[in-house]
């Protein structure tokens, strides 16, 4: 009886210990690099994102694990310095959009505040003939030369970002400022007010500009799709 019980306890024993080897271990926040002589590279700590402030508290990121796979384990710091500034630009051009529909929906055309009868003189299109549309209807027939100057003024900010830091050209740079890491930020140095940028104004203007992207989505949906938004518009 005596062999058996310590049989017993020795086999419990081992299945403890074995199932302790495969139990994982707490991975730290900060995650290092090795190359094959075992030298030290790279240290990659957490990357802040701006999230939510749900009713004026602390911010809150919800998909934090996502933002620290993609900053963590396949990029750097720098990848979260463009990926806040792709999401700022997509909102900003939502902001723009969402301003566009709703002031020709609201009636606040150019063909009531431009000197200038048409859009075009050589298509024959008129700010009145536009305003009697839809916006999405209006837009199709902008013409091509009018898209072209749109794209030609993007094109425009798009280069300043990339040859200017810090509000300056930068001559001396062998790479342009926009195609070193994390040299594409949204923040273009245009600040005549001289407003004081802080995390908080930052954080307004992207919840402002998630929030545009989902209503421009909205009310194209709508203009093009009936049925497809469910509550009542003010138009």
């Amino acid at each position: 009886y005596q062999l058996k019980t310590t049989m017993k306890l020795s086999l419990l024993a081992a299945l403890i210990g074995s199932a302790a080897a495969f139990t994982p271990a707490k991975v730290p926040v900060t995650t290092t690099s090795l190359n094959a002589e075992g030298e030290l590279l790279e240290v990659k700590q957490k990357v802040p994102c701006f999230g939510a402030t749900p009713f004026g508290g602390e911010p809150v990121f919800i998909g934090e694990n996502y933002w620290d796979k993609l900053t963590l384990d396949y990029g750097s710091e720098a990848t979260g310095t463009f990926l806040r500034a792709a999401e700022l630009k997509h909102g900003r051009s939502a902001m723009l959009g969402v301003t566009g529909f709703a002031f020709h929906k609201l009636g606040m055309t150019l063909n009531n505040i431009s000197p200038h009868e048409y859009l075009s003189v050589t298509q024959n299109v008129k700010f009145a003939d536009l305003a009697a549309m839809s916006p999405v209807e209006a837009v199709k027939h902008i013409p091509v030369e009018g898209f072209a100057q749109i794209f030609a003024a993007i094109t425009l900010v798009e280069i300043y970002e990339l040859t200017h830091k810090d509000g300056k050209l930068a001559f001396d740079e062998t790479v342009a400022p926009g195609l070193q890491p994390g040299g594409l930020t949204g923040d273009l140095g245009w600040n005549p007010l001289n407003v004081r940028v802080t995390d908080r104004r930052r954080l307004s203007e992207l919840q402002n500009g998630r929030a545009a992207m989902f209503a421009i989505s909205a009310w194209v949906a709508a203009e093009t799709i009936p049925g497809s938004f469910p509550l009542p518009l003010p138009w």
